[in-house]
């Protein structure tokens, strides 16, 4: 069975998107395109309006967080 995440998932959805945009860099990302990145993902199963400023930099930070274990690992 796949996993289904919300918002709250920012870990989970920053190492999906990693794997589904290994050549962006997440910080230069703009929240505007990373909230259309994380509502286009087939696992993510939450409101997209009841994202926020918070929830899309915690899933920007695991997002990079796994961007640098890639890239410097």
């Amino acid at each position: 069975m796949t996993q289904e995440f919300t918002w709250d998932d920012a870990e989970d959805i920053g190492i999906l998107l990693s794997q589904k945009h290994p050549e962006l860099d997440p910080l230069a990302v703009r929240f505007t395109d990373l909230h259309r990145y994380v509502t286009e993902l087939a696992e993510f199963k939450d409101d997209p309006k009841q994202s926020n400023e918070g929830k899309l930099e915690a899933i920007q930070m695991a997002w990079h967080e796994e961007f640098l274990d890639r890239t410097q690992g």
